[in-house]
């Protein structure tokens, strides 16, 4: 189909935009229910859930539809499903043993950021509690993230869209529902509550899984068919199928941890550097709470990147396995292009109501005021994130993966060393700016390889920028002219909370209206259109 591509990426775009909003929408209810010290326990065990989810996944869930994508483009379908058969077994049996590693380890884990006998704060013992608790998802995730490949792989993005939603819906129903319950009508401790939030993601994963198996089930037969073609399939041993899948996985996992490493180096890291220079423990962890949000909101245009990204590999791996080095670089072109008309905006807009965002998501018990000057800072971040996804894609497709992994390496060590000589100088500011300086090496390494490899013309990825620049240099005026007046018709009218809601709604309905209107308006979306479809 001449737009499955565009039809794929605008399917699991929509997706993971949904669940991503969906995911920061909730965490202001969360903090209202179990405040900042909480959310800082639900960090805690998330961080390393969120790595070890990776170690036990290997990667095989965007390697498979790497897989699959290619054997099909050969004309052999039974190869998929050979794959799928044994690769539910592989990720059933490292669910068990990534649960089992986590739950023994978590004594260890939570001696990294809290030292037992340490009351000040969250205790020793209520870490250990909450990962614990949070390992039991890593029975029912790996399977099902395999299904996802699986379809993804077959350029069947719809069921994957569908149950990435429904996997964060219950798991949002059941981590709000759960702490009101225990804290509010059986009166339990905010640890019990968190806890129990916990295990949202076990939820939400055996829901998911369930939706993929039926569809599964109910269209077998839209699947390509072996009978389909007129290659005579030879069944693929399971050795040489192992080691071409895990030269595939690796590179994913690794570069799939990149946002992860650099959440749970801060997470690991603050409190311990913070208080070395004389913060208090309730006062790190608020710091350690406060950069977990704005990591959050950042995240959610960063998710059309990581959308772009999962359609983006099978598409190029196909192309690329044909030799079609044209369709390789007009992909690139249009998932740069189209990243950027979003993100863009998103991320100037967010950088520019940092506050009243934060203020109005999080409230006023939270300390707003660090909180906005830490989203301003961290907001841009989500430029860096984005191009490091869709390159890191890139080099996958085109089978350059150790490029990624070493691009990936470099920016961790200088996240490393600058975290602990920025945190205890600059404080809060500290991990920010380490992000900053580890993943723009990453992203320039990735670069390099990209146009030594695929020799796309820079100018052709730099030239749409310029009006899509000018655009988003005219809505930037405009959401600062309707944040002021607001702030200046209703600062005495009103409250500071109610008022941070007020110039939120305001300012991003009137920027996002210009900048869509006066996008179409001087023709710069029919443009991009005819860009993506030469």
């Amino acid at each position: 189909m001449k737009n499955q591509f565009l039809k794929g990426t605008f399917y699991l775009t929509a997706a993971t935009f949904i669940s991503k909003i969906l995911g920061f929408i909730y965490i202001m209810p969360f903090v209202l229910i179990v405040g900042d010290s909480g959310y800082a326990l639900y960090k805690y065990a998330y961080g390393p859930y969120t790595l070890m989810l990776s170690v036990a996944t290997l990667g095989l869930p965007l390697a498979v539809s790497k897989y699959v994508a290619k054997y099909n483009s050969l004309g052999d379908y039974q190869a998929g499903r050979d794959l799928l058969r044994n690769g539910l077994k592989i990720m059933v049996g490292m669910g068990i043993l990534s649960f089992t590693i986590l739950f023994l380890f978590a004594p260890h884990l939570a001696s990294l950021v809290i030292k037992e006998g340490d009351v000040s704060g969250n205790s020793h013992e209520d870490v250990v509690y909450v990962i614990r608790l949070v390992s039991i998802a890593l029975l029912i995730i790996p399977p099902m993230s395999m299904m996802r490949g699986f379809f993804q792989g077959n350029q069947q993005m719809g069921p994957s869209a569908l149950s990435t939603v429904l996997e964060q819906i219950v798991r949002i129903f059941f981590i709000l529902a759960g702490s009101f319950t225990i804290l509010y009508l059986l009166n339990g401790t905010a640890t019990q509550a968190v806890g129990i939030s916990t295990m949202g993601a076990f939820a939400g994963g055996l829901a998911s899984l369930c939706l993929l198996l039926w569809i599964f089930f109910k269209r077998k037969e839209r699947f390509p068919q072996p009978q389909d073609t007129h290659l005579t399939h030879s069944k693929i041993k399971w050795v040489p199928m192992l080691k071409e899948l895990t030269s595939y996985a690796i590179p994913f996992v690794l570069v799939g941890l990149a946002i992860p490493v650099y959440q749970n180096i801060d997470t690991f890291t603050i409190n311990g550097l913070l208080t070395s220079v004389g913060y208090t423990l309730q006062e790190a962890e608020q710091v350690n709470a406060i950069i977990g949000l704005a990591q959050i909101l950042v995240l959610v245009p960063v998710s059309l990147a990581t959308a772009f990204s999962i359609s983006l590999i099978p598409n190029i791996t196909a192309s690329f396995n044909r030799g079609d080095l044209e369709d390789v670089i007009k992909k690139i072109k249009q998932t740069f292009i189209l990243l950027m008309f979003v993100l863009l905006p998103a991320v100037v807009g967010m950088t520019l109501l940092s506050e009243p965002i934060y203020t109005s998501i999080f409230g006023m018990n939270n300390n707003p005021e660090l909180g906005g000057r830490i989203l301003a800072w961290y907001a841009p971040m989500g430029i860096l994130f984005s191009l490091f996804a869709v390159s890191a894609a890139v080099l996958q497709g085109i089978n350059k993966q150790k490029h990624a992994i070493m691009g990936l390496g470099l920016g961790i060590l200088v996240k490393l060393i600058l975290n602990t000589l920025l945190i205890t100088s600059l404080h809060e500011l500290g991990p920010i700016l380490a992000t900053y300086a580890g993943y723009l090496v990453s992203v320039s390494y990735l670069f390099v390889v990209i146009y030594k490899n695929v020799h796309i013309p820079v100018s052709k990825l730099l030239k749409p920028l310029i009006p899509i620049g000018m655009m988003v240099v005219l809505m930037t005026i405009i959401v600062m002219i309707f944040e002021a007046t607001t702030r200046f018709l209703f600062s005495n009218v009103m409250g500071e909370y109610p008022l941070s809601f007020l110039v939120t709604g305001v300012s991003v309905l009137a920027g996002a209206l210009f900048y869509l209107l006066a996008s179409g308006k001087t023709g710069l979306i029919r443009l991009i259109v005819r860009r993506n479809e030469s």
